[in-house]
């Protein structure tokens, strides 16, 4: 029979500067974009709608909608995820609809469309890349983007996830996404602004809304900015995002579970920055954290059967993989050109059988000393658990709060890891 080391719950303490007033900062910063510009009452304004949990971002929109009003204009929301939902208007729309984002609760139109149009060629960074962009939106009076900035999972650079990467993948849709995903990885940090820039020269933006979050998942920091000065406020942006990203305070780990992964936690199911997998082809590994073994158990319904990411783990789950849409994850890998990550690791029948086999490949019983670490999933990552060879190690630096333990690893009825 395994033995299997106790577990301790603990809390790490995050840096976590949150705006209180979100509803205010929003309207001051969508007020400045917008007395920069001269347009008519009744102008069209698109503004962004992507397909990322963004924290308190029907709100945010619903606030931008408000002021577009306020200030004579008739705003509507588009889909811009690139690929997500399938790469289908319906797809995204329905993804919209589960953010709650609707025609309902924005108080204005919300349009998803596939249909894009190539309004230029790029002619500096890679030159010679098509642009495209959402048909409605090159075809309204004013533009806004909204996106929060953050360290993409895939690539580094001056630019990663944020209002460009928003510009030249979300907003092109499903050409635009395999255009940029079909020259790789180690491409993404040029063809993004590459592209961005070139679409900023020809379509009518106004500017654009960075949202920064701390280590909880909360606004930290809303910055509007007009479009000549996009690529510094963005670059600013970044460097601060990096400085708030949570990290699991432990560098050696034989065993992570992650308990659910899902899109609305990371466009990669599992964040690569915390879970230090890539699995990129040529792309070397992050060196802050190593883990020898990953399993993950479950995926979340606002996933939508979308498991991208799956491939970074080892071991799962018939629960996570009876849920999987294979169209869907098929897609976004294909677009992407990341393949290893809609891989299906081994699978077992069940948690318990899981943990089982977990066993099995230390060959030993006694696994009190083992070096195991258990996540809800890899955005809430103030609270986790541990095996008591980490406890000893985390126990005595300030930042950390022990908040339960030592608990026994447990199974229910239906063969489901509890704890």
């Amino acid at each position: 029979m395994t033995i299997w080391p106790k577990l301790y719950k603990i809390q790490q303490k995050l840096a976590q500067p949150t705006l209180d007033t979100i509803e205010n900062e929003v309207k001051r910063e969508i007020d400045f974009i917008l007395s920069n510009h001269s347009l008519p009452q009744g102008a069209k304004i698109g503004i962004t709608a992507g397909s990322r949990g963004i924290y308190q971002i029907v709100k945010i929109l619903y606030v931008i909608v408000q002021v577009l009003k306020e200030h004579g204009y008739h705003p509507f929301l588009f889909s811009a995820m690139g690929s997500h939902g399938g790469g289908t208007a319906e797809g995204q729309l329905d993804i919209l609809h589960h953010i709650g984002i609707t025609e309902e609760t924005m108080g204005c139109p919300v349009i998803a469309s596939s249909d894009v149009l190539q309004i230029g060629i790029t002619d500096q960074g890679i030159k010679g890349l098509s642009v495209y962009i959402a048909k409605e939106a090159y075809e309204a009076d004013g533009i806004l983007v909204v996106n929060r900035i953050k360290p993409h999972t895939s690539f580094r650079g001056e630019y990663e996830s944020g209002l460009l990467k928003m510009m030249a993948v979300g907003m092109g849709r499903r050409e635009g996404a395999e255009m940029v995903h079909r020259l790789g990885v180690d491409q993404l940090a040029y063809s993004i602004p590459s592209i961005a820039k070139k679409m900023m020269e020809i379509a009518p933006f106004l500017g654009g809304l960075g949202i920064v979050e701390n280590g909880m998942e909360q606004t930290a920091l809303l910055k509007g900015t007009n479009m000549d000065e996009i690529l510094t406020v963005e670059k600013e942006l970044l460097v601060q995002a990096k400085a708030f990203m949570p990290n699991i305070p432990v560098k050696k780990i034989d065993v992570a579970i992650i308990q659910e992964m899902g899109k609305n936690f990371s466009g990669t199911g599992m964040d690569t920055n915390v879970i230090g997998r890539m699995r990129i082809e040529g792309i070397p590994e992050p060196d802050h954290i190593a883990i020898q073994y990953l399993a993950v158990l479950d995926l979340t319904e606002e996933s939508q059967g979308n498991a991208t990411g799956i491939g970074l783990a080892d071991f799962t789950t018939e629960k996570l993989v009876n849920k999987m849409d294979k169209q869907k994850t098929y897609l976004n890998c294909l677009t992407s050109g990341f393949v290893t990550r809609a891989a299906i690791p081994m699978t077992f029948s069940d948690d318990e059988t899981l943990f089982s086999g977990i066993g099995q490949v230390f060959k030993q019983e006694d696994l009190s000393l083992l070096r195991l670490v258990i996540l809800q999933n890899t955005l809430h990552i103030d609270q986790f658990w541990v095996s008591e060879t980490i406890y000893q190690e985390l126990k005595n630096i300030s930042s950390i709060e022990v908040l339960e333990g030592p608990l026994e690893i447990q199974f229910d009825s239906h063969h489901q890891f509890i704890i």
